[in-house]
């Protein structure tokens, strides 16, 4: 799994993990914060998330479109210090007035812009890195295990903001409590969450010191095509006509996947709100175990090891991978049985079970994908990014089940129907997962290899401008959320999925001509 891989991409795994540990510690509490502290309803609350994770995935296209003519590693850098200065400038504590609301602004744009410049061109230095021949046909696993140090971050930020919150509030005398309007207490959660905030600066400094640490492992991946041809370096030519097909055909994948990033980005929103007013967040019995982020860590570790059981050539190393497997299990399993009983969950902490997911299960897909292609039926990026629609709309189909007898956003107001198991929301990140790790490892991998050479930086950028789309289209379920019944916002996700799914079935054969 790991071996055979360029030592560039895990520094440059480990630099993007520590970043997006702070952004989703960020995320996961962001629309809660906005409630808490200015007292918006969850439109406006969505919409206001939905336009900043929309500008943050739109900015990678002007730090590509910059990068491509002044270099990918000076964009990196710039952009990790402007986020510092975003992230430094939303920790700050402010009142809740025009002031306190003017500076979270200015601090989401600074974060935007950081984020432009640093997350589409790091992701290009890995691409580059799989240009050399010698590891090219790496370039699908590379991205995968790419993606999962991603989640590794993300999945420990929903636990780290409950745990400054419940700390926090402690130091009140208070707890947690979804229902809880009263001014005094409102005051209070806002400052735990505001201490989030501060994490982000901390996480980054951290990567900032894996990534100049370790620069020599991938400082040859640090070129522009310009650069390349300067130094007489060998660069992939194409033909005008190649170039505009190139173009044209990942144009049209992201035309597609927008609407995939539309409906999975609900986790911060829809299904944020759907946790606090509708699931039991008193969880008993051995669903506690999901809510223990360390037991979650040491299960991912077991997949891992457990792997490395079957995969190592030596019976030492097979051995010794059995016994840490055990281990961790144990470990696990110790943790959970430590937790009590019932366990009081945050509506945030919902959101460790995707990236959990993710980490997790990206072995597997490895290990069938990996099959397939050995056998001689490899299935492409594009097929993927179809069947991940399709899984997608399956996901959003189980929350609907879950919908069926609930009173709707609009009848139920200020109240809370706390009656739903929490084994609903946690199916549907299951499946969501399932479905993203079909369309986002592969979707990156297929730009870095298809994009033409001197428009590396843009082409990367573009994947994230659909991405921004989608993100600002999620505001629509939150904008929908006390209008209409819950089964017909989750339908309206549905219908797009298959809809998107057909499309790109349909474009199949000609997109893999235009890339040939």
């Amino acid at each position: 799994m790991f071996q055979g891989q360029p030592k560039g991409l895990f520094a440059l795994a480990l630099a993007n993990t520590g970043e997006r540990f702070g952004y989703y510690t960020m995320l996961a509490i962001f629309t809660l914060f906005m409630q808490a502290k200015f007292g918006w309803d969850e439109s406006v609350a969505g919409n206001v998330y939905a336009i900043f994770l929309a500008i943050v995935y739109f900015s990678p296209l002007f730090g590509g479109m910059i990068a491509d003519k002044i270099g990918y590693g000076k964009c990196v850098t710039i952009g990790m210090i402007v986020m510092f200065l975003g992230y430094l400038g939303l920790a700050v504590p402010t009142a809740a007035d025009n002031v306190g609301m003017y500076t979270m602004f200015g601090g989401l744009a600074l974060v935007s812009i950081g984020t432009g410049l640093f997350k589409g061109n790091l992701q290009v230095l890995v691409g580059n890195l799989f240009d050399d021949p010698k590891y090219s046909s790496k370039r699908d696993a590379a991205f995968s295990l790419f993606y999962m140090a991603i989640n590794i971050g993300a999945m420990f930020a929903p636990a780290m903001a409950s745990y400054i919150t419940n700390q926090y509030l402690a130091q009140y005398n208070m707890v947690y409590d979804a229902a809880n309007q009263d001014p005094a207490y409102l005051e209070v959660l806002y400052g735990a969450y505001g201490l989030c905030f501060g994490v982000a600066c901390a996480s980054l400094i951290l990567s900032a010191v894996i990534y100049f640490a370790f620069r020599g492992w991938f400082k040859h991946a640090d070129v522009t095509a310009k650069q390349a041809k300067a130094a007489a370096a060998p660069v992939e030519e194409l033909t005008p006509k190649q170039t505009k097909d190139r173009i044209i055909a990942l144009l049209l994948v992201f035309a597609v996947v927008i609407f995939f990033w539309m409906a999975f980005h609900q986790n911060g929103s829809a299904l944020t709100f759907f946790a606090k007013k509708y699931t039991n967040l008193s969880v008993s019995g051995g669903m506690r175990i999901g809510f223990s982020i360390f037991s979650l860590a040491l299960l991912a570790v077991a997949v891992y090891t457990g792997f490395g059981t079957f995969q190592s050539k030596t019976m030492k190393n097979r051995v010794i991978c059995g016994v840490l497997t055990l281990a961790c299990v144990g470990g696990a399993i110790a943790l959970y049985l430590g937790m009590s009983d019932p366990y009081n969950a945050q509506p945030s902490d919902f959101q460790q079970f995707n990236p959990f997911f993710v980490v997790a299960l990206t072995p597997f897909s490895m290990a069938f994908f990996g099959a397939l292609a050995n056998k001689g039926k490899e299935v492409s990026a594009p097929a993927r990014i179809a069947w991940g629609m399709l899984v997608a709309a399956l996901g959003f189909g189980v929350i609907t089940l879950a919908s069926t007898d609930l009173i709707s956003p609009m009848d139920l107001g200020d109240k809370t129907q706390s009656i739903l198991s929490p084994s609903w929301l946690i199916s549907t990140y299951f499946t969501l997962t399932l479905a993203e790790l079909l369309l986002s490892p592969m979707g990156i991998s297929f730009v870095s290899k298809v994009a033409p050479p001197k428009y590396k930086g843009m082409m990367m950028g573009g994947w994230f401008v659909a991405t921004a789309i989608g993100n600002y289209l999620s505001s629509i379920p939150s904008m929908l959320w006390n209008k209409i019944p819950l089964m017909a916002n989750w339908g309206i996700l549905i219908g797009l999925c298959v809809i998107s799914a057909i499309v790109m079935f349909a474009l199949l054969k000609k997109l893999k001509k235009m890339t040939a």
